[in-house]
């Protein structure tokens, strides 16, 4: 799981080629960081199939509110340097976010 900032997000997200999952979580978030291990099992089994990222909002929170995260956690696709697909706050749950991974896996095959 690659971890992206304010100085490499653009090269690594937005000017990436075909899809890219963003996990954006914060230093306080309780359910970002209940959410963390499962998301990093997801990267583990999907390697290769998609290309995983995570940001920190909390030390990156004008690229944050830039990319219109206004709560968290959020988990977003993007292609081609747009968001297609995120899930956000209660949505953002195991089942869901497996959901769509797995959705954009196929897509990416």
């Amino acid at each position: 799981m690659l971890e992206v900032n304010k100085d490499n997000f653009e090269e690594e997200v937005l000017k990436a080629e075909g899809y890219v999952f963003v996990d954006f979580f914060g230093d306080g978030c309780v359910p970002c960081a209940a959410l963390m291990p499962f998301v990093h099992a997801l990267a583990d089994q999907y390697e290769g199939k998609l290309k995983f990222t995570s940001l920190n909002t909390t030390k990156a929170r004008r690229l944050a509110i830039g990319q219109k995260i206004l709560g968290l956690p959020v988990m977003a696709i993007y292609k081609d340097g747009q968001k297609v697909e995120e899930l956000v706050k209660d949505a953002a749950t195991e089942e869901s976010i497996k959901t769509m991974v797995e959705k954009y896996v196929a897509l990416n095959a």
